[in-house]
């Protein structure tokens, strides 16, 4: 059986998605030839940048964009961002991303709502970044998002799942792909959190800061694929207290 992610009614192989904030040539290649990512993000700003170095030469035919209103303060600013990406041929998918602290850069939770609804009723595939919290992510689905994003840890961090417990509530709770975004940083983390139950993992800073990047791009695919087949497969109970043993001791020495 095909186990594929759907997102607005397309369907993708691979569970891997890159985030491009710290992108090059080496990373992108990585992501795409070591990792399998089939969606790249990308701010609208390094897309233009008048002869300077196009992301938008460097992501290969086939791979789908996600143009994410990085910048954005508020449900206003994420809109007209949203807009510029698909007039400039970006597609429908977009990822909102909005920040009004600047130290921390967690994401303004209302304002995410606000802007969801609106560019849901625009067509567009909306994917918002958000503070794990399940109310919020209850409005996210009636507003029209595609998935939830929450976030690991902060931003560009590696601490890996800091926000474990609430991320598990959204997996539980809510029926869209919950796909873990920002401060993952390592691939047994990655691994960890689809054996949770997400539906995707989001990485960046992992990939684009490690010694091998190839290499690490290639040891994220393997370990979301373990963590999914994993959690689709049934883990084993967890003991609390006391053991089992694996091969029983009573009856074998009997006649």
């Amino acid at each position: 059986m095909k186990d594929e992610l759907i997102l607005g009614g397309h369907s993708f192989s691979s569970r891997f998605i890159l985030g491009s904030g710290k992108y090059s040539l080496e990373l992108i290649k990585a992501a795409v030839e070591n990792a399998g990512a089939q969606i790249i993000t990308l701010a609208l700003r390094r897309a233009n940048e008048g002869g300077a170095a196009n992301i938008l030469d460097y992501i290969p035919e086939g791979v789908t964009l996600l143009p994410n209103t990085s910048g954005a303060r508020n449900a206003d600013e994420a809109v007209r961002i949203a807009r510029l990406a698909r007039e400039c041929g970006c597609g429908d998918f977009v990822k909102i991303e909005i920040m009004r602290d600047s130290k921390y850069l967690l994401p303004d939770n209302q304002e995410t709502i606000r802007a969801t609804e609106i560019l849901a009723k625009e067509g567009f595939v909306v994917m918002p970044y958000m503070y794990p919290d399940l109310n919020v992510a209850r409005d996210l689905v009636n507003a029209g998002a595609a998935c939830v994003m929450p976030l690991a840890a902060p931003i560009g961090s590696n601490k890996g799942l800091a926000t474990r417990e609430f991320i598990q509530i959204l997996i539980d709770e809510i029926d869209l792909p919950i796909i873990v975004d920002a401060g993952i940083g390592r691939p047994s983390q990655a691994c960890e959190a689809m054996e949770m139950g997400a539906a995707a993992v989001m990485a960046n800073t992992a990939i684009a800061t490690a010694g091998d990047i190839p290499a690490m791009a290639e040891a994220f695919k393997k370990a979301i694929e373990a963590g999914r087949t994993a959690y689709l497969s049934g883990l084993g109970r967890v003991m609390e207290k006391g053991a089992a043993a694996s091969s029983p001791l009573t009856g074998f020495l009997q006649d």
